[in-house]
């Protein structure tokens, strides 16, 4: 099959960037021909890259342009598929990765706060490029979690047998479970572990991922010898002024953001992620993946994933919830059980098989 393949930028880092490049590679390796159509990216080892010119600039203009220039570079009809993981308005396959950006800005600001942001540019440029591609009866719908498939169908009527949910895959070499070696050791001691329990919080956004709940959530727990570890691109500011508020200061910690994401699910004891809205937060895959217990918000697509291989809070601002959850992951057996569960069921989510899935998806296509 011959599959054009649509992102703004093409490159191995990053959420939506690294499932393009992840699927792309995935989709060649089960023999399909892909031509990736990107405004910047890296060259990989069979897609093929075609760079799109377009301005880096003010970014409602950019992603209309993009948006425009995907649709002459890559026209449906020319290729067997033309799958876009950006917001575009012309390809066969629109993929939802980052969610339905209604519910996200309702999630993320509340229904004031997203009223308001609807008047910005740059938000009325991605809703102007939702409706239309969501409500082109000719395009299929792509998402990632059953969460969002839902969503979708609210807000713009678009019927089920125009979706479907295809998660992503998560790479089981690389995320794996793995003995207490003595480099796991000592970054445990590094980070303030030892052998207190160690909460790890991944994720970039402080709002948005709940950073704050966490914080809360750890200093109403039971255990006061836990420790909460924040590996995140944000800056650590507004995060220690609420540790020391809430007196926990010396049982926050900040990750270099230098750290492999594998070593830390390994060194830590469950991961925590009361996020405000994630489509499917991709931590979670990897998380499940390396065995490692996880405690999540009902507004994370992978909860119902995960189902119960995990623990899921219903309300990200719950704090007391989520402290007791914390409180149940301080049973060493259970999260083994958990972390062995949640491996099972990553086990199911190769990069291959989200390859399979999407194929099927390209033949129904002509169909």
């Amino acid at each position: 099959m011959h599959i054009a393949l649509v992102i703004e930028r093409f490159e191995p880092e990053g959420g939506v960037e690294g499932a393009a490049w992840a699927t792309a590679h995935a989709l060649v390796a089960e023999g399909c021909r892909v031509e990736v159509f990107a405004r910047e990216g890296r060259d990989g080892r069979g897609p093929l890259l075609h760079r799109l010119p377009i301005s880096r600039g003010w970014q409602p203009r950019r992603v209309l342009a993009f948006s425009r220039a995907a649709a002459r570079a890559a026209p449906r009809g020319s290729f067997d598929a033309v799958h876009s993981f950006s917001r575009t308005r012309h390809q066969d396959v629109v993929r939802t990765g980052g969610g339905c950006h209604a519910a996200y800005m309702e999630r993320a600001y509340g229904p004031t706060g997203a009223a308001l942001r609807r008047l910005s540019p740059r938000h009325a440029a991605l809703l102007h490029l939702e409706r239309g591609a969501l409500r082109d009866p000719t395009q299929w719908v792509h998402c990632n979690s059953e969460m969002v498939r839902d969503e979708i169908q609210e807000r713009y009527d678009v019927p089920t047998a125009r979706t479907v949910v295809i998660p992503n895959g998560v790479d089981l070499q690389r995320f794996r479970p793995r003995a207490e070696d003595p480099e796991i050791r000592a970054l445990r001691r590094e980070l303030g572990g030892g052998g207190r329990a160690a909460w790890l919080l991944v994720g970039h956004g402080f709002r948005r991922k709940g950073v704050d709940t966490a914080i809360r959530a750890l200093a109403r727990a039971s255990d006061p010898e836990a420790v909460l570890w924040i590996a995140g691109r944000d800056a650590f500011t507004q995060a220690a002024a609420l540790a020391a508020e809430e007196g926990v200061a010396e049982r926050v910690q900040q990750v270099p953001p230098s750290r492999d994401p594998a070593q830390l699910y390994a060194a830590a004891d469950a991961l925590i992620l009361p996020t405000r809205y994630d489509a499917f937060a991709n931590v979670c895959l990897e998380a499940a993946a390396s065995a490692l217990p996880i405690v999540t918000s009902a507004a994370n697509g992978a909860a119902r994933w995960l189902g119960d291989a995990g623990l899921c809070v219903d309300d990200p601002e719950d704090v007391d919830a989520f402290a007791a959850a914390l409180d149940t992951l301080g049973d060493a057996e259970l999260r083994s059980r958990l972390g062995r569960a949640a491996r099972e069921r990553a086990e199911r989510r190769t990069w291959a098989a989200t390859a399979r899935e999407l194929r099927a998806l390209y033949e129904r296509l002509g169909s």
